[in-house]
């Protein structure tokens, strides 16, 4: 086949996160962080995509994918190889880290190794802080247990009667909003003096859920926590209030087929299948794991005090040289484009950018579109502020966001009630475009402020995902923002702008179109190069019109942080087609997220940012913009950074014919070069030496005429 599959190449990707945890030269509890990472992007792989399997080998599908698997073939890949990384992530744990922290001071107890008096400072613990919480959820042959929540820890009590000769299964999920990890007294723990100990919270209640029950005994008691569909569809075409629909989605969530059934691959057998049958999961649903559940709860555990010496040097993001604190932000603008690099630049400017304008009296109208935001943002509480402050405020708020859309509807009814015009995305399609447009009168005469980005308007995920902020005063610019406004609120289409390109319409054909100008110029014996970061490659058209391109002679580097359907030639399998194609991931500190892609054009490069990964579900699904970069320093420094992502020899990786990585050795002699290190300090360096610049720059007041 020519195309590696989709969900096993996201399996893969998943490894190489895997891999930064087994890597010994980092700090242990990055080490950790990393592992919860991988449990958390497992979570919402099986949510998500064996979640879209399930359905579609429910309803009888056999349809093949690009990479000629049919959905029942997917599944049972995609188990084998879960199954084998699950294996790996329960080995780092077991075998690494916990002993490793042990060495540290930091000891996760069983409970057989509770002491006396530990024994009676958790008792203690468990009346005051977590009996009140706890809701066990008798079951009985007329009970429907599809309510059993979904994604949360719940313990199954077996129970004998005291007076009767019975016994009976109860349920206590793990309440919300405590902590997975209960903190012990260490004084009295024989032979060590460690700093910290803990023990799970199951394990806490398990030891104490005779309590609940006075007239039974506990017997027996497992964990267990079960996955659900998350890919639940809104029927848009009936669908008369798209929030009232929303919410029936998330309620449906609630009581989906169950696509994954973790147990402890030591519990009471009795148990297991009295909750594999209540829970309708079949043998392949099945994950026995040799270890705690849900391992994504460590990364709380990375986060305990008293330890910075197992953690990384914290990156702080620096102010943008091109951007004067003092002055303001359209000032700034009026006089030069601006680019910034997060998070290795703050990202301050763009929440400048909202709350100056909040404020302005020349600002006269903010559009703005909305996908996720951060739980206490800046960015809403700016807009809400404009609106009372009189301004006209549009925004477009994506309620499609998927596992945000409960917080998408709570943020969209604040916006509205203090008058803001809310637009619910644009129907059958995600709104996914990076853009906000400022609108201000100056001296009687209107002009248009513009940010465009490849991130979310989300100050929390902009300190751990890399992406580029641009932000200019071009009249093109802004006029093609409004034109894109108009169009998404006013149901108009998106037509050809002079500057943006836009998704679904004419995105993926300017796509192709460069790259088979690429090929022409190649096939003609001119140099040609195509050079991207994106962080996913699956559409068939895109990667079809590659393979043509480097069979024509053209010069291919991908940068690619996840899914890679392109099959490359790196071994004797590979593809032919692919002979000039590189592809390299990388996997740091920071989330990969930023998508630029440069076309060679003949010596003139043609460079873009571009909310959009070359995945079909980008490019003909969602509505989202690409960016030419046209200002000459911004170039530049876009160029840099693209560059920089073919440098690393740290944390980089080549992806093979297979589809799987091979970490990129530095060659002997060769200078180390780590990306996101690099980054930050350049960072750094023009941070303080436009500081410098500043200081030492008089810039005398003159009395006003």
């Amino acid at each position: 086949m020519s195309f590696i599959n989709r969900e096993l190449s996201w399996l893969e990707f998943n490894q190489r996160v895997l891999d930064q945890g087994n890597r010994e030269s980092l700090p242990l509890l990055e080490r950790l962080k990393f592992l919860a990472i991988t449990a958390s992007n497992l979570d919402e792989f099986f949510q998500v995509r064996v979640g879209g399997l399930h359905l579609m080998r429910m309803s009888g599908s056999h349809k093949r994918g690009i990479s000629g698997l049919t959905p029942s073939q997917q599944l049972t890949a995609v188990r084998a190889r879960a199954k084998a990384m699950i294996e790996d992530q329960y080995n780092l744990l077991n075998k690494e880290l916990l002993p490793a922290l042990q060495d540290e001071g930091l000891h996760l107890l069983d409970r057989s190794a509770i002491s006396p008096s530990q024994h009676e400072a958790l008792a203690s613990r468990f009346h005051d802080s977590i009996f009140p919480l706890l809701t066990p959820l008798a079951y009985d042959e007329d009970t429907s247990m599809a309510s059993l929540p979904a994604m949360r820890i719940i313990l199954a009590c077996q129970l004998e009667s005291l007076s009767e000769n019975s016994t009976r299964t109860v349920f206590i999920p793990l309440p919300d909003g405590i902590s997975r990890f209960i903190q012990l007294p260490t004084s009295d723990v024989a032979g060590s003096t460690p700093h910290q100990n803990v023990i799970l919270t199951e394990d806490l209640i398990s030891a104490f859920s005779g309590e609940l029950f006075p007239d039974e005994k506990v017997i027996a008691t497992m964990p267990f926590r079960i996955t659900r569909n998350g890919d639940i569809a809104v029927q848009e075409e009936d669908a008369i209030d798209l929030a009232g629909e929303m919410e029936e989605v998330l309620a449906a969530r609630k009581t989906s087929n169950t696509v994954r059934l973790e147990l402890p691959a030591k519990g009471p057998s009795r148990l297991k299948s009295f909750v594999r049958e209540i829970t309708g999961a079949g043998s392949s649903e099945i994950y026995a794991v040799d270890g705690p559940l849900a391992l994504t709860d460590f990364m709380s555990l990375a986060f305990s005090p008293g330890y910075d010496h197992l953690r990384d040097e914290p990156w702080q993001p620096q102010p943008s040289p091109d951007i004067d604190p003092g002055e303001s932000i359209f000032d700034t603008l009026a006089d030069h484009d601006v680019l910034l690099n997060h998070p290795y630049e703050s990202f301050e400017p763009v929440l400048r950018f909202v709350e100056e304008a909040a404020d302005d009296p020349a600002t006269i109208a903010i559009k703005q579109v909305l996908y996720r935001t951060a739980s206490d943002s800046r960015i809403i509480d700016a807009l809400i502020k404009a609106a009372n402050n009189g301004k006209q405020v549009t925004v477009l708020i994506e309620l499609k966001a998927r596992f945000d859309e409960a917080r998408n509807l709570m943020r969209a009814d604040e916006l509205q009630r203090a008058g803001v015009q809310i637009v619910y995305g644009v129907k059958g399609l995600k709104t996914h475009a990076k853009i906000c447009l400022v609108i201000r009168n100056e001296d009687g005469q209107l002009k248009r402020y513009t940010h465009l980005g490849t991130g979310n308007y989300n100050e929390s995920t902009a300190r751990l995902y890399t992406d580029i902020s641009y932000l200019t005063s071009r009249p093109a610019y802004g006029a093609d923002a409004s034109l894109f406004f108009n169009a998404v609120t006013g149901r108009s289409k998106l037509t050809r702008f002079s500057k943006l390109v836009p998704a679904p319409t004419h995105m993926k054909p300017r796509l192709l179109e460069l790259i088979a100008a690429e090929g022409k110029r190649a096939k003609n014996g001119e140099p040609a190069f195509i050079t991207a970061k994106v962080n996913s490659l699956q559409d068939e058209e895109i990667i079809k019109a590659l393979y043509q391109a480097s069979k024509d002679g053209v010069t291919i580097k991908l940068n690619i942080r996840g899914i890679c359907c392109l099959k490359t030639a790196t071994g004797s399998r590979g593809r032919k087609e692919a002979n000039n194609i590189e592809v390299v991931s990388v996997i740091d500190r920071y989330l990969e997220h930023a998508r630029i892609f440069s076309f060679h054009h003949g010596g003139n490069p043609l460079l873009f940012i571009s909310s959009a990964d070359w995945m079909t579900r980008n490019l003909d699904k969602r509505v989202e913009l690409m960016i030419p970069i046209e200002d000459k320093t911004c170039r530049k420094r876009l160029l840099t950074i693209l560059e920089s992502a073919f440098k690393d020899n740290c944390n980089s990786y080549q992806i093979l014919e297979d589809g799987t990585s091979r970490r990129i050795i530095k060659k002997k002699g060769q200078k180390r070069f780590r990306m996101q290190e690099q980054l930050q300090n350049q960072a750094r360096k023009s941070a303080k030496a436009r500081a410098h610049q500043r200081s030492t720059t008089f810039d005398p007041h003159t009395p006003a005429e």
